[in-house]
């Protein structure tokens, strides 16, 4: 059983930066692809960024240039960066590890506030 633990969030000024944090267990990590999606009250959870486990990224537009999502296979973990972050980025992010049909693990979330 994998387990997910994120952690970085909180409340930020517009323009600020956020540094998420997602620290896995177990020992599918390397062969995951691995994501960020988030959600705003009374909206659908969304992709934000993605990362596969050759190491390509993709991004919703409303955050190209603006986040990025890396990733360490040695310590189980994946990232995302966060800047100039706007009242709009305002939701809970949650980190996925998944691969298919096989497996698709989601963390608990963790609550971005951005004030303007």
């Amino acid at each position: 059983q994998v387990q997910l633990v994120e952690s970085g969030g909180g409340l930020v000024q517009a323009g600020g930066s956020l540094r998420l944090s997602c620290a896995a267990s177990g020992s599918v990590f390397s062969i995951s692809h691995t994501g960020w999606y988030r959600q705003a009250p009374g909206k659908q959870r969304e992709l934000v960024a993605r990362i596969i486990s050759g190491g390509s990224t993709n991004y919703a537009d409303s955050v190209k240039g603006r986040f990025t999502i890396s990733r360490d296979n040695a310590q189980n973990t994946v990232y995302l960066q966060m800047n100039s972050l706007k009242p709009e980025d305002t939701a809970v992010y949650y980190c996925n590890l998944a691969r298919g049909v096989f497996w698709d693990y989601w963390g608990q979330g963790t609550q971005v506030t951005v004030s303007s």
